[in-house]
């Protein structure tokens, strides 16, 4: 079946209450599919509702917007109960991905950064998006944000191999922050060197 005729199947926005089906529909003319999706033309409104009757199943109108309107014969409770399935799979499969924040500053010493660090690693590994936020406290600090600038850089570049920039350092007020999303496992993979292989050490030939 043509992609633009699947439309009205398979957008998110459309709710199993929006479809029109048998007696609801009252067009004229529709284009008419059977149940395997195949084109069987235009034909009368009644016409196509007698032959879904035919079959003993459900005359849909699944594209309201085309002209005519294109319905099909199917079993709509069995639509129904397939789509309700798919959104289930679909909400376990979703993840509430949460925004960790992780404060730093301008005089953050090497160790507090690794501490930071680790806590990083740890959130961007649950999938959880992370928010490093250099914090000003006073007058003499603020003329200092490029330092602040600085170590939220390199504190992106320790952490390559876990997270990507979603938003680079910006400062608001006293603060400059900057966003990090988990990078997905597939480029963590590529990211990493491939082992050196071992060679095997060669028989000496015998003289």
């Amino acid at each position: 079946m043509p992609a633009f005729l699947l439309s009205g199947l398979s957008r998110r926005c459309l709710d199993i209450a929006e479809f029109y089906i048998n007696e609801q529909i009252r067009d004229k003319e529709v284009r008419l599919l059977d149940t395997n999706g195949d084109m069987l033309g235009v034909v009368s409104g009644k016409e196509a509702q007698r032959l879904a009757e035919e079959k003993n199943l459900d005359l849909v109108k699944i594209s309201p917007k085309a002209n005519p309107p294109v319905c099909k014969i199917m079993d709509f409770s069995k639509f129904k109960f397939e789509q309700a399935k798919k959104e289930r799979e679909n909400r376990k499969k979703q993840k509430n991905v949460e925004t960790k924040e992780l404060w730093l500053s301008p005089n953050i010493d090497g160790g507090d950064i690794q501490v930071r660090l680790k806590r990083a690693i740890e959130f961007l590994s649950k999938g959880d998006k992370v928010k490093v936020t250099v914090r000003f406290r006073y007058g003499r600090e603020m003329g200092r944000t490029d330092v602040g600038q600085r170590i939220l850089i390199d504190f992106a570049k320790s952490l390559e191999e876990y997270a990507t920039v979603d938003k680079l350092p910006k400062l608001d007020g006293r603060r400059m922050s900057m966003f990090l999303l988990p990078k997905p496992q597939d480029a963590k993979k590529k990211d990493k060197p491939a082992p050196a292989e071992k060679t095997k050490d060669k028989p000496e030939e015998n003289q």
